[in-house]
């Protein structure tokens, strides 16, 4: 697999990194498979790994897991909510995050994060102050590289100002599209590294999922006003083309939504999440996707067309997190 390189200060990871955080939902595998398939991603190239505070017990075993192959491997987790839940609201005040950090470090089984995102942007610290506390991580050898997710394009240029980002993380999918208005534009112009979650619209863009599908009583999907009914049988158009175009490529649907981020941009370097083997393989074959500017140019001027329905998150959540 080739790599690409995120912000201005070096970091070097494979063009295709893996989400970590659904391996501690509901019904996900045991931890000895989870162990297996992340160790499997480093055999099929992958060197970017995603985590966070607040994914429950995910950063150990993220931490366990690569901790034979930790000189191998560029790892990624978050700050940002009180006692690492989301459901408590936003916390990243300084001593909070200094106090993650060693947490975070110790869950790890390492000396050093790599890359320390902000989850999202906490209205009452200043976006300064919260580069500056990285910063001084940084300068503690505690931190290697500072990123954001989420932010808005003032969060950016705030924190940019005071210390270098070298990674936006946020959805962006064809399901997604909104970071192509204002965060991607200044991405590129200041030199940042984009990180995109949910790459694959949360499994609705592999074509496997419909009006009728019934998720487990536990899928976090029942929860997303864009996943009810009726929003997935207005959607179907953009599925319907997907699979139109993976039909005369004949590859798979994720490979079409895989290979189209990695096209728009080569500072662009999405995360999908599996807890499949026969998944993590389909996806890292996606990196081997060409799409030709013609190809392109038609994928885009029919996904223009396509009006996407229903929000991302429950009013609820957008409340707690600031997500929309």
């Amino acid at each position: 697999m080739k790599t690409r390189k995120l912000g201005k200060g070096g970091l070097e990871v494979s063009e295709l990194g893996f989400g970590c955080m659904g391996l501690s939902f509901p019904n996900a595998p045991t931890k000895e498979e989870s162990i297996i398939l992340i160790r499997s991603a480093v055999e099929h190239g992958i060197t970017f790994f995603d985590t966070a505070q607040g994914y429950g017990k995910n950063e150990l075993l993220v931490g366990e897991a690569l901790e034979p192959l930790r000189k191998e491997v560029i790892i990624a987790t978050k700050f940002g909510f009180k006692d690492g839940n989301v459901r408590f609201g936003l916390d990243s005040r300084p001593e909070t995050i200094k106090a993650v950090a060693e947490a975070s470090l110790k869950r790890l089984r390492t000396d050093v994060i790599d890359l320390f995102y902000q989850h999202r942007p906490d209205p009452n610290v200043p976006a300064e102050d919260v580069a500056g506390t990285v910063k001084d991580l940084i300068q503690e050898g505690k931190v290697k590289y500072f990123g954001l997710s989420e932010p808005t394009a003032e969060n950016i240029k705030k924190a940019h100002a005071v210390l270098p980002i070298t990674a936006v993380q946020s959805e962006y999918s064809m399901f997604y599209r909104e970071p192509e208005n204002e965060i991607i534009p200044i991405l590129d112009q200041l030199g940042i590294g984009f990180v995109p979650f949910s790459p694959l619209g949360k499994g609705f863009l592999t074509g496997t999922i419909h009006a009728n599908t019934i998720f487990e009583e536990t899928d976090s999907r029942n929860f997303s006003p864009r996943f009810n009914k009726e929003n997935r049988e207005a959607n179907q158009s953009l599925v319907d083309l997907i699979v139109a175009i993976a039909a005369d490529k004949n590859i798979t649907p994720a490979q079409i939504a895989l290979g189209w981020l990695l096209a728009q941009q080569k500072f662009i370097v999405p995360i999908p999440g599996t807890s499949k083997l026969r998944r993590l393989q389909e996806n890292t074959d996606a990196v081997n996707v060409i799409l030709t500017t013609d190809e392109l140019s038609k994928i885009n001027s029919a996904l223009s067309q396509i009006k996407i329905t229903g929000e991302r998150y429950p009013i609820q959540a957008q409340q707690t997190t600031g997500k929309k």
